[in-house]
């Protein structure tokens, strides 16, 4: 048995705003768009070797049978940046709400969470510089 390609499905109830989101503010980019490339569902995009999939919770239904719900805390996706603070001004002056300011945490990092518009947990993460 062997697996490949990993992607991550986040469900949606605002498949636009999760697109503006993702791919307008956090710059994955769109790589596949069904069941219609006019009246999609599901649309994957792609950022340094990872896909996420955005699929609405009507799509869930109705291609497996579950009930999937929109956000909440069940997963959490987290991006590396070269400046945290910048990178969370940015997104939360573009609307993303936010839920820990930026702060430094162990490892020499530094970290910050929002939102994305279905209340998914989103952590931006640097490496401290060295002070001199």
């Amino acid at each position: 048995m062997t697996f490949s390609s990993p992607m991550i499905n986040i469900y949606t109830s605002d498949l636009p705003a999760a697109l503006a989101f993702y791919g307008g503010l956090l710059g994955f980019e769109e790589t596949f768009r069904a069941p219609d490339s006019e009246a999609p569902d599901h649309i994957e995009l792609r950022l340094d070797g990872v896909t996420v999939a955005l699929s609405t919770v009507e799509a869930a239904a109705r291609v497996h049978g579950i009930e999937a719900t929109s956000g909440g805390h069940s997963f959490q996706l987290v991006l590396w940046t070269d400046d945290v603070d910048a990178a969370y001004d940015a997104l939360v002056a573009a609307g993303a709400p936010a839920v820990t300011p930026p702060h430094d945490s162990g490892n020499n990092n530094r970290n910050a969470v929002l939102h994305d518009p279905d209340g998914n947990l989103v952590e931006l993460v640097m490496k401290r510089r060295a002070s001199t």
